[in-house]
């Protein structure tokens, strides 16, 4: 039996987790020098209530070894005899390396993914993966195909903290908030946001991303993440334009935590997806 865990930087919804059985290690977040573990003790709505009162300082890192090592050894309890970890990018966390010093402590073999990616992609990689489990795939195929669809996702979504992407320097040149009429629709391409349209409502913003997502490609799998109830209006617009579109094979709702929020802030709304059609 193969067993699966993911980082919380996955943002990986509840619905995902009981389908497939994952256990999720917390990252480590910092809010104005207090710590706590994402998920646990921190969710998404006590982390973005910081901000209603100010900017706070908040920074992440990466779980710790034993971290790792309990989560495997609840999976060897629950009897897998061989896990797959699918984990943040090793450039932009050491989370990968926590991981793989934890496998050395267990007693069935652990086959470590590191997706180079961050986010809900690292959901994905994990969510074909499982089905791919699934379907008879063994431990070495199910690795291969978290590591092709990790490459593979796109995403659309919209930023209301624009400041707070420019500040981590992700932000294209050239994306300012009165250099775009209306609501700035964006995609992370090879590691920086791009606009791909724009909007005057919430509405027009979603059948922007929308049709951004069913011009992607057939039997697509589309996770959306909202981060906070300033951006619920724009996730029940896009989940209704894509819960019956033909080209979505599944559809999930997620929410964007603190270790993704800290770097997009409150009132973002988005999506990843990828198509299974390969």
């Amino acid at each position: 039996m193969i067993g699966f865990c993911v980082d919380s930087n996955s943002q990986v919804p509840d619905e995902l987790v009981a389908r497939y059985g994952v256990e999720v290690v917390p990252l480590r977040v910092s809010i104005d020098g207090r710590d706590y573990r994402e998920g646990v003790d921190l969710g998404a709505d006590e982390f973005y209530a910081h901000f209603a009162s100010g900017s706070p300082q908040v920074t992440t890192a990466a779980p710790a070894p034993a971290d790792f090592a309990a989560a495997y050894e609840t999976l060897v309890a629950k009897g897998a005899t061989e896990i797959l970890s699918v984990h943040i990018g090793s450039a932009i966390s050491a989370t990968v390396n926590a991981a793989r010093l934890a496998s050395q402590l267990v007693g069935v073999p652990v086959r470590i993914v590191d997706t180079g990616e961050a986010s809900f992609a690292i959901a994905c990689a994990l969510w074909e993966a499982a089905e791919a489990v699934a379907k008879g795939a063994d431990l070495e195929e199910a690795a291969t195909v978290a590591q092709a669809v990790g490459g593979r996702c796109g995403n659309v979504f919209v930023v209301k903290a624009l400041e707070l992407a420019r500040a981590g320097g992700r932000l294209a040149s050239g994306v300012q908030d009165d250099a775009i009429e209306g609501i700035p629709v964006l995609s992370m391409v090879q590691g920086r946001m791009t606009v791909v349209g724009s909007a005057r409502t919430a509405d027009d913003a979603a059948d922007v991303m929308a049709g951004h997502i069913r011009a992607s490609g057939t039997d697509l799998r589309v996770g959306i993440g909202v981060a906070d109830a300033q951006a619920a209006p724009l996730w029940r617009a896009l989940e209704d334009r894509l819960v019956h579109a033909p080209e979505v094979l599944d559809l999930v709702r997620y929410r964007i935590g603190p270790s993704v929020g800290a770097h997009t802030g409150p009132g973002t709304a988005g999506s990843y997806y990828y198509s299974t059609a390969i």
